[in-house]
């Protein structure tokens, strides 16, 4: 009697996130690449039409069954974290355990760097949970630990020239959305070279908000300064927002990430997997002008 020859993997990767700026990008490197894509959200009309990609039925993280309709026949998850709320992981426990009812092979997750279950940046900690989850699938996993974006830093500093924030002489590696849809395609791409593997993904320095200031002062034409906060301060400075307390605390802790030096480390992912080197501050600058237009008086 000959053998049954075994189901080979499905070729789909479902993408989340992708009218955001990683998932977008990710999306449409895969279908330039031509491979085979199921796009998810929340509202399918916001999604883009790409070659070779089907848009799922609408789908929140939170929504088990519409999860797991939406990746039915997919064998990869690409899966973008979720916006921040207060209940962020258990919104990823429930797209998680859906991919696993759904028949899913494989999930590369974007975290954050320094993702850790006392991580001081409070939204971290959500990321550490995120994957203890998904290791305990069983399925392989990617966790791509992403720094702070190049684009955050840029927007760090007020119409009034100023960075504010309890950030001390602490340095981030901040990293462009190109870069980490680079990597997150890459992993993609491959096979099990990547399985069990985490990833700190960043940009090639590590700058103070001092440096990141001057950086724009440079491009800018005017001052703009860094002035450091005392966690009281910060808070007093940000109330007139009327955010909820879980959504001030990580405003306020992720300035305080820096100062502690969780956000320094600097690692040669991006060009050891997409083999060009990280966008620097002033070279994102430079792409990107629009990130700095509210530091530029008009006319």
């Amino acid at each position: 009697m000959s053998a049954v020859p075994a189901v080979p993997p499905s070729p789909v990767v479902a993408v989340t996130g992708t009218s955001g700026g990683v998932g977008g990008r990710v999306a449409g490197r895969l279908a330039e690449a031509g491979m085979r894509l199921r796009l998810l959200g929340r509202d399918p009309d916001r999604l883009p039409r790409l070659p070779g990609a089907t848009v799922a039925p609408p789908a929140a993280y939170g929504d088990g069954a519409a999860m797991r309709r939406a990746l039915e026949g997919a064998g990869t998850l690409f899966l973008v974290s979720a916006h921040e709320s207060a209940d962020r992981v258990g919104e990823h426990r429930t797209a998680v355990d859906a991919a696993v009812a759904a028949g899913v092979e494989r999930i590369v997750y974007v975290s954050f760097l320094g993702a850790a279950p006392d991580a001081t940046f409070t939204f971290a900690r959500d990321h550490w949970h995120t994957e203890q989850h998904i290791r305990g699938t069983g399925l392989p996993y990617t966790f791509l630990r992403d720094s702070f974006y190049l684009a955050s830093l840029a927007g760090m500093a007020g119409e009034d020239g100023l960075i504010r924030g309890p950030a001390g002489q602490g340095r981030v590696s901040a990293v462009a959305h190109d870069d980490i849809a680079d990597v997150a395609v890459a992993v993609l791409r491959g096979g099990e070279e990547h399985a069990g593997r985490t990833y700190d993904v960043t940009g090639p320095e590590a700058l103070t908000m001092a440096e990141a200031a001057a950086e724009l002062s440079r491009v800018t034409g005017r001052t703009v300064r860094y002035l450091p906060e005392t966690r009281e301060e910060a808070y007093a400075s940000r109330a007139g927002y009327g955010v909820a307390d879980w959504e001030m605390a990580g405003w306020v802790s992720s300035y305080e990430a820096v100062a502690t030096g969780e956000l320094s480390t600097v690692s040669t992912t991006v060009p050891d997997l997409t083999g060009h080197p990280a966008q620097s501050f002033a070279e994102y600058l430079r792409r990107n002008p629009d990130s700095y237009r509210h530091l530029v008086p008009a006319g």
